[in-house]
């Protein structure tokens, strides 16, 4: 079994709209889930393809809290016209310049909130939204430098955030990958349980995991 965590890679279509009926939408983020695990092991963008059969066999299938509509809520990019820069550390220990676009407001649990929108200074490709964050559960239910999120860029400024597709990044699973950590900024005070879990290391899987 492999899996991709490329999800809403750059030049990739939207791909169907979620939809509204809560069964068909469980299993809609379901189908999803499944489809990154048949994944090219072969590809050179899946972070599996390189580990040992045992660290595989201990990491598939991945962890995911139950599917929650709750978690999926309407926002605003509201844009920034400075577009600063920011340099966020890294997994190897580096800096990669990501601008920020904007700030997506939102409401979740019945607390407004803001999350800043990224995308990559040096290609400033504007199609997709690059959201890391963090939260209450960083550390303990999740990966430890945070999750991910991507965001298709739409014409009205209002979009879509679905906790259920955040996700790990690639260094969660191979140290090989150089991953950027969320700014202080994109820090959430509560505990967000959707989306992409992490599972307990075993010796093997933590030689190999960021």
């Amino acid at each position: 079994m492999a899996i991709s965590l490329a999800l809403g890679a750059v030049g990739c279509s939207a791909g169907p709209s979620a939809p509204e009926d809560p069964q068909a939408y469980e299993q809609f983020i379901t189908d999803k889930r499944e489809a990154k695990e048949r994944f090219d092991l072969n590809d050179p963008e899946n972070p599996m393809k390189d580990l040992p059969a045992e660290v595989r066999d201990h990491l598939l299938p991945l962890s995911y809290y139950p599917v929650s509509p709750d978690y999926r809520v309407p926002a605003q990019l509201i844009v920034s016209d400075e577009q600063p820069v920011f340099e966020m550390p890294t997994s190897k220990g580096l800096l990669r310049k990501e601008r920020r676009v904007g700030v997506l407001s939102f409401t979740l649990n019945g607390q407004p909130m803001t999350l800043g929108a990224f995308v990559d200074d040096a290609t400033r490709d504007l199609r997709t939204l690059f959201v890391p964050f963090a939260d209450a559960t960083t550390g303990a239910d999740t990966y430890a430098a945070g999750r991910y999120l991507d965001l298709h860029r739409t014409a009205t400024g209002v979009y879509s955030i679905d906790f259920n597709e955040a996700y790990n990044p690639y260094c969660a699973y191979n140290a090989t990958f150089d991953c950027p950590f969320p700014p202080a900024s994109n820090r959430l005070d509560i505990p967000v349980t959707a989306g992409e879990k992490v599972k307990p290391e075993t010796p093997e899987s933590a030689a190999y995991g960021a």
